[in-house]
Parts: structure tokens; sequence; C-alpha cells
């Protein structure tokens, strides 16, 4: 049976009428999904019979807080969601000046093998459903008594992996008749699917795309990043292009500055190379510790002097701030450690 909450405002509408309820029903129905309520019980306006209709018929994609952390060094949260199977993902919700932001995950677990993240290891599940994507936001905003004003897919996951069903949580999540969050608030992570964001670009959602690129050069991101094999640096910028050149919108490159791999002011220089020309943004990320890799973050000082070699181009550089250090928020530390201490979500039977 399908997820009542994986369908479209227009595909809700038609699910409800095809088990003979008025149209007024999917309106209130859309509603409760994008209030993070999914269980039936709490549908407080809707009938005996028509919950019982929705039962024989249909399934909802739950997804229900396990456990939250609180940093005590920031505002920082994060969550633990468990889903229908058993399955574990992770959300931060990270507090700013201007709002609530919320990154969220799209897949249980990942396929892409990049050697400095630990979402990766153990390999991808399956992916996560439009109602399980969506249901990550909803569920934050309703824990928290506060409206989420950003959202990042930028969790667990590669999103373009699970093309079809992160674009239906983008409109989904769009929709004024639901969270209303307008898709300039919204940015995508990818580590370089050149064929969707071709694809993506040609949706014309103006969401903010974000580029895990982290080397200037095919020879060092081939070493950490398998995808590189398949799509290389200059196809994955000729597709980036692409994207500005639909969109108008300016790319973020993300940046990971692993020690005396590619945080040397010659990575820098070939990065200015790279991407000059183009509307973009440069976000320098110290790398995070991964027990499984061998990688070490620069220091400050090498960290430093990057940034000054890219300004000193002309280029718009940022060095994110680490938030939420002390509860694991980094992608896949808490599901990782908790799948390992617990077993709980038989991540490492499965693969």
């Amino acid at each position: 049976m399908a997820n009542l909450n994986d369908l479209s405002f227009e595909e809700l509408n038609n699910a409800i009428t095809s088990i003979g309820e008025p149209k007024f029903r999917t309106a209130q129905i859309f509603k409760w999904f994008s209030r993070g309520v999914t269980h039936l019980e709490e549908m407080t306006d809707l009938s005996k019979a028509l919950k019982e209709k929705i039962v024989q018929n249909y399934t909802i994609a739950n997804v229900d807080i396990e456990q939250r952390f609180d940093s005590k060094l920031d505002e920082t949260k994060k969550y633990l969601m468990k889903l229908n199977d058993g399955n574990f993902v992770e959300t931060v919700a990270m507090t700013y000046k201007h709002g609530i932001t919320v990154c969220i995950s799209t897949e249980v677990g990942c396929p892409m093998g990049c050697k400095f993240c630990a979402s990766t290891l153990g390999g991808k599940v399956r992916n996560l459903t439009s109602g399980e994507i969506l249901g990550q936001v909803a569920t934050v905003q309703r824990d928290l008594g506060e409206r989420v004003s950003n959202v990042v897919l930028m969790g667990i996951g590669e999103p373009l992996d699970n093309y079809e069903n992160v674009v239906t949580f983008l409109k989904n999540i769009n929709d004024e008749r639901g969270m209303n969050i307008g898709y300039r608030h919204i940015s995508l992570s990818t580590c370089g699917l050149v064929d969707k964001i071709k694809a993506l670009a040609d949706e014309n959602f103006p969401i903010t795309l974000s580029v895990s690129l982290h080397a200037p050069n095919d020879e060092t991101r081939d070493k950490i990043m398998p995808v590189n094999k398949k799509y290389n640096i200059r196809d994955l910028i000729d597709a980036c292009k692409y994207y500005q050149s639909i969109t108008g919108r300016r790319i973020s490159f993300e940046y990971i500055l692993i020690d005396k791999l590619n945080d040397t002011k010659q990575h820098a220089t070939e990065l200015v190379r790279l991407t000059r020309g183009m509307l973009s943004h440069i976000n320098l990320i110290p790398a995070n510790f991964v027990k499984e890799s061998n990688f070490k973050k620069s220091d400050n000082s090498r960290v430093q002097v990057f940034k000054q070699e890219l300004e000193k181009s002309g280029m718009a550089v940022t060095i994110r701030r680490e938030l939420g250090s002390d509860i694991s928020a980094s992608c896949g530390q808490l599901r990782r450690k908790y799948s390992k201490e617990g077993d709980n979500d038989g991540l490492l039977r499965q693969k």
C-alpha cells in the first residue's frame, strides 16, 4: 500500500476522493502532515470512518524521535529518527540569528563512498520516501514549537541519488497549503551526479545548489571521492554552469580541508582557476574526525592561509562554524555509533 504522506497535494486529493471522501479532507490531512503529525489518532478533525478507510487502503510513513541530544556548547540539537521499518536517520536543528535551520537526511546510509565521511560507512540501505524526508522537518518543528525557516539537504545520503523522492519533497515543502517554506530558503548538497544536476536545473527550483568539491583537480579528488571517476571535475563544473544559467542562482562549493592532502597554496590557486567567472561561494570545512579514516583536519594556520589565498583573488569565502561537536552532530556519527552499541537498526547485519 502507498504511503499517504508521500503524495503531492493533487495525488493526495485523488487518493481521498477515490475512497469516497470529499475534497476538503485533503487539506485537513495535508496540514496534519506539515505539522509533524503522522499518527491517525492525533488527527482530531478526521472521522472514525475516514480513519478506518485510510488504514484499509494506505499506510503512513512515520518519523518518530528515538533520541534527542542537546549541545552544551551551542543551541544545536541532534535527533536520531526512527522509521517504520526500524531503520534510523539523523536530523540536526541549528539556531541562528535568522531562525532555525534543519539539516535532513535523504537515504538510510549512503552509496557514494567518500573517504572522509561517516555516513557512507556500511553503504546504503535504502532511499527515504518523500514523506520521510518531509517528516524530519515537520517533526523537528513540532518538537521545538518554533517555525523552521531554512532547510538543507546535507545529512545522511546523496539527495540526487534519490532524485524522484527529493523532487516530490521539494514541491511538498514549498506548497503553501503545507509547510510553505520558500525555495530560496532550501539548499541541496550533492557530491556531483552530473546528469542529475542538469535534471534538477531543468526543474528550475530556485534553491541553492551546494557542491561537495573538496579538491581542485582529478588526481586529488579521485583519492577521496569515488564519484569523480565517473563524473570528473570538468564535467561537474560544466553541469554547475548549466545549473546557474537556468536558475540564476549562486553555486556554493563545499571544501573539506584535510591536512597536507588538499590544503596547500597550490590547491587554493587551482581552486581559484577552476571556479573563475562563476557566481559562487566557497565554504571551507575543517575535516571532522572519523576514526575509520586516517585523515586529519588542517590546523588553523593552514586554514587561514588557504582562505587568504582565495580572498586575494576576490572570491567569497567563509569557514564553516563547528556546531554541536559534543553531540556528534556531523553526518553519520551518531547513527553509526548507535547501531554499533545497540545494533538497533540492523545496519551492520544488512551490509
